[in-house]
């Protein structure tokens, strides 16, 4: 199974630029924080910039915030990746003639509809700040032990 990092990454975007947002904030500095390259952050940063998450000036590396961090949810994040933005996926390729194969893929396209559903529901519970918060008090407990 192939694990995509785009929404982890987004989030790390938009965590870093509002934690730094005084620091450095070039692509190349985000992408050392993730461990990646740059041009995959300018990549990201161009869907967040194209969803209204966050706000870009050319030539200027200064992105910020489109909206308050408290307003903006994993689920804004996960559906401005413009993907295929469903978390499960139902194998096409199923003998038809077999009452498993011709039956499956409808069965499971319910369940998978029931998962997505939740899924999304908690993603919509979840602020930006939500995860700025735990991350700083992740950072403070480190700094007292």
């Amino acid at each position: 199974m192939k694990y995509s990092h785009k929404l982890s990454d987004a989030m790390h975007i938009l965590a870093y630029v509002d934690i730094y947002h005084a620091g450095d904030l070039s692509s190349a500095a985000i992408a050392g924080s993730i461990e990646s390259n740059p041009s995959l952050i300018r990549r990201l940063m161009s869907r967040l910039t194209q969803a209204g998450l966050l706000t870009t000036q050319p030539g200027k590396v200064a992105p910020k915030l489109a909206r308050a961090a408290t307003e903006i949810t994993l689920l804004d994040v996960y559906q401005a990746l413009d993907e295929e933005t469903t978390l499960l996926h139902v194998d096409e390729k199923t003998n038809p003639k077999c009452i498993v194969g011709g039956n499956i893929q409808d069965t499971l396209n319910v369940a998978y509809q029931t998962v997505q559903r939740a899924a999304e529901q908690s993603m919509q519970s979840i602020t930006l700040q939500s995860i700025i918060d735990d991350i700083l008090v992740r950072e403070e407990q480190k700094m007292g032990s």
